[in-house]
């Protein structure tokens, strides 16, 4: 499969690209602007449910953990299949929680993505042990079985990341694992299933941060898994290592939901079976729309896989300027973005693992393509209409 991959060149440490929206040239008007997700929207359909819930929390005065929290813990927990959900207070915090829970002897490597957000690397690095990088599959960017099996020998445990609204390919990386735990990242594929299920690992972590499928009103995140005693010490871990107040059991941290947290995602969560189908139809639009332009690749949902579409993510071709079209985009009042592009192996964060540009070719070509366009449950078709006409124009067509 490497044979495949053309040569790179390094990618440069770039600023990240700004969030303002560029002001027109005067005299024209400005479009309505098109965020990339439109949480306004996603807040108007539960705001009376919000408001009533909060006044719940604030006139009981219990703030972290109570009622509401064990409520969405149970709803949650049921919505995935999962025994157990334990919440926590960011989608970091739940990955090394969940590293932490297994006891992996410190310092052993764990096998995870070079193209993922660096919170995948940091939550193993947090938790005492070694991140060790791997390749993506080219076709859907997803950890490569491949490219895992030649460092997982010297590892002890596997992390999957179910990138941009699909599961990894958790069939060959379970038989690859060989008995090693797999902790998923499954920040992005709330509701996401392969082969009807939605989870395959031991543990799986999510994260609850605003623009998610199911995102709250700040950070949030939870742990999920079958196991009774690995679900007894997330808790325990995450409420400072103590099962009653002041005597504690083992070193932790703190990490809690609050309540006013878990009223916003069970208010959203209701609506999440429906919000996802929404996403599915406008990424489906794009790809009627979008499907006939030249020198651009649409994402493909690999074999088994029902996506969620967190992200829909095109990848502007060799010999094309992703960041000129970027521009366009931006200038035509498009809240277009660029995920990751820096890869996890080249940040100055992680200079310590050792490896240079060239090093995960799949990974650094992805950071360099990418572009992620407007997709959320309340996108219109006149929308997506006009940003896949602005699109074209960028890249010299028409639709």
């Amino acid at each position: 499969m490497s044979a495949d991959i053309p040569p790179v060149e390094p990618i440069p440490l770039v600023e990240p690209i700004p969030l303002v929206e560029p002001i027109p040239p005067a005299g024209i008007p400005p479009a309505d602007p098109i965020p990339l997700v439109d949480l306004a929207a996603a807040h108007a359909e539960v705001a009376a449910e919000v408001r009533a819930g909060f006044d719940r929390v604030l006139a009981s005065g219990g703030y972290v953990k109570g009622p509401e929290v064990d409520g969405f813990e149970r709803e949650y927990a049921d919505f995935t299949g999962a025994r157990h959900c334990v919440g926590a207070g960011n989608g970091t915090d739940a990955l090394e929680l969940a590293l932490r829970a297994l006891d992996l002897p410190p310092g052993g490597g764990v096998v995870l993505p070079a193209n993922t957000f660096v919170a995948t690397a940091e939550a193993v690095q947090r938790a005492g042990l070694r991140p060790v990088l791997v390749d993506a599959d080219p076709a859907h960017l997803l950890i490569d079985p491949e490219r895992a099996a030649g460092v997982l020998p010297g590892a002890v445990a596997l992390l999957p990341v179910h990138l941009n609204g699909q599961l990894a390919p958790m069939g060959p990386l379970l038989e690859l694992a060989d008995g090693r735990p797999v902790v998923e990242d499954a920040a992005q594929s709330q509701g996401a299933r392969q082969h009807g299920r939605t989870g395959y690992g031991r543990i799986a972590a999510t994260s609850f941060y605003p623009g998610k499928n199911l995102g709250g009103y700040g950070d949030a995140g939870a742990v999920l898994t079958d196991d009774d005693e690995l679900a007894a010490a997330v808790r325990l871990i995450g409420d400072h290592g103590a099962r009653e107040k002041y005597r504690h059991e083992r070193f932790g941290f703190n990490s809690r939901m609050d309540a006013l947290q878990a009223v916003v995602l069970r208010a959203k969560l209701r609506r999440l079976p429906a919000w996802n189908a929404a996403r599915r139809a406008a990424a489906a639009r794009y790809d009627a729309l979008l499907g006939g332009l030249d020198g651009l690749t649409l994402p493909r949902t690999a074999p088994g896989n029902e996506h969620v579409w967190h992200l829909y993510a095109v990848r502007i071709g060799p010999g094309r300027d992703r960041d000129a079209v970027l521009a366009a985009l931006r200038a035509a009042g498009i809240g277009a973005g660029v995920h990751y592009p820096v890869p996890v192996h080249l940040q100055p964060a992680f200079r310590h693992l050792g490896h240079r540009a060239g090093t995960f070719p799949v990974a650094e070509r992805a950071a360099r393509e990418l572009l992620s366009l407007p997709l959320h449950p309340h996108l219109t078709e006149a929308q997506q209409t006009r940003i896949a006409g602005v699109l074209a124009g960028a890249l010299g067509q028409r639709l």
